[in-house]
């Protein structure tokens, strides 16, 4: 998978997918940072569509970037398709990645396993989303700003959702889309630190030490060392 800054790079020859979709995955904007891009990206790791698509830097804080035409949230990560269709948020794009490439392994196709995963993929990201709102805390507001209630209401939702998660775990060795969420979250929290979870939560360090084990494209989607 290649990166570029600026977006100046030639798209990868077209093919078509499965299931008549012939509109397929091109660019996908995110950071190597966010965790919710690195679910993305470990997805298309996993489906082999690494030389299909490029990812392309996003900046949410630039009003000229074009993620706010894109995605008019100004959120990522937001997948750009052939047809300059844009497809957003990560739940979703993986979801198309997975059905579009014709592998349908990361998100079950039964209901109530279906349900069932999906549920425990929000709950992960949820993690992710209240770590993200703990460290924009600190990054936009001056400390005379910073607001202990709103540092300790999402710190609550971190560690309510972690001693949920450990009692209903994914199979380390099994990669679907709670997996992926949960280890990325997990990483996230390692890399930010807005909380300290690995002394309190030995069988969630056990569980991401497994999968990662497991799964090489957690390695692989790491962040750069010099990229912070």
């Amino acid at each position: 998978m290649s990166m570029t800054l600026n977006g100046a790079v030639s798209s990868p020859d077209k093919f078509e997918g499965v299931d008549g979709l012939s509109s397929g995955p091109r660019l996908l904007r995110s950071t190597l940072t966010s965790p919710f891009g690195r679910k993305v990206r470990m997805a298309i790791e996993i489906l082999g569509l690494e030389d299909r698509v490029l990812v392309v830097a996003a900046d949410t804080r630039d009003e000229a970037d074009t993620l706010r035409v894109q995605n008019p949230l100004g959120k990522m990560p937001c997948l750009i398709l052939d047809d300059e269709t844009a497809v957003y948020d990560s739940r979703v794009i993986i979801e198309f990645l997975d059905n579009w490439s014709g592998k349908k392994v990361l998100i079950p196709r039964d209901t109530d396993a279906r349900a069932r995963v999906l549920t425990r993929a929000t709950l992960a990201d949820g993690i992710a989303d209240a770590a993200l709102l703990m460290v924009y805390e600190g990054r936009f507001r001056s400390s005379e700003q910073v607001s202990e209630v709103w540092l300790a209401h999402q710190r609550g939702k971190v560690e309510r959702a972690l001693c949920a998660i450990e009692k209903d775990l994914p199979d380390p060795q099994q990669t679907e889309i709670s997996a992926i969420s949960l280890a990325c979250a997990l990483g996230y929290l390692d890399w930010r630190k807005p909380v300290e979870w690995r002394n309190q939560h030995p069988i969630l360090v056990d569980w991401l030490d497994r999968f990662e084990a497991s799964e090489p494209a957690f390695k692989h989607t790491e962040r750069p060392q010099e990229v912070i």
